[in-house]
């Protein structure tokens, strides 16, 4: 009897374990005729600040700057300002004064351009009407008959050497009188002026134009350096 018990109970062991293999081989026979599963979307990739960086596209600032870059700037110091005009120096009108008749006005010409400016003397100054027509006014050196103690204006001729950037200032002086009532009164409005023999001629249309009456004459002063 014992003998036929255990032979059952292998036989019935083996039965077991045969279903077990039986299904998984079904399993795994359904499992390769199924598609695998797809991959999962990629998440976002973060450029430049923190947004989604698109495929084929640059991000839109220059790592580490924060700022979208300047590709068009120039580097500092290696090209002159666009508004310099050709010579490399560019006038400019600083004001003045004016009392009892007696006006005095103030010039700066500025080095813009990328070279050292030379001046020396006076500058070579015309004069314009509001229509740029030249205006017949006698233009002197210093203030010899029209008034004294304008030491900016009656200081002797000297070398003047501006480095980029720096500038040399020069003034004019005149009076405001009318000694004649048949001779209609001056007023310039424009001044043109030849920094140094042969350079480009420089015009400016003044904010304070000259009221010169019909005395005809105008002083002005030589180059002297500005310190600043």
């Amino acid at each position: 009897m014992r003998q036929a018990h255990g032979v059952r109970r292998a036989q019935w062991v083996r039965g077991v374990v045969g279903g077990v293999l039986a299904l998984g081989m079904l399993a795994g026979a359904a499992g390769c005729g199924m598609p695998p599963a797809p991959p999962a979307a990629p998440g976002p990739t973060s450029g430049p600040h923190g947004r989604s960086a698109q495929p084929g596209t640059e991000p839109d600032a220059t790592p580490g700057t924060g700022a979208a870059p300047n590709r068009g700037a120039p580097v500092p110091g290696t090209t002159p300002d666009r508004a310099c005009p050709e010579g490399g120096v560019r006038l400019v009108e600083t004001g003045g004064d004016a009392a009892m008749g007696l006006r005095v006005e103030g010039f700066q010409l500025v080095n813009c351009g990328m070279q050292a400016y030379v001046l020396e003397g006076y500058p070579g100054v015309s004069l314009r009407d509001g229509r740029n027509d030249p205006v017949e006014v006698a233009v002197v050196h210093g203030t010899a008959g029209i008034t004294t103690g304008v030491p900016d204006i009656e200081a002797a001729p000297q070398r003047v050497t501006l480095a980029p950037g720096q500038a040399a200032a020069w003034s004019v002086v005149w009076r405001n009188l009318v000694t004649d009532s048949t001779v209609p009164a001056t007023t310039v409005a424009v001044v043109e002026i030849e920094p140094r023999p042969g350079a480009p001629r420089l015009w400016l249309r003044l904010a304070r134009p000259f009221d010169l009456g019909n005395t005809g004459k105008l002083g002005i002063g030589p180059w002297t350096a500005v310190t600043r």
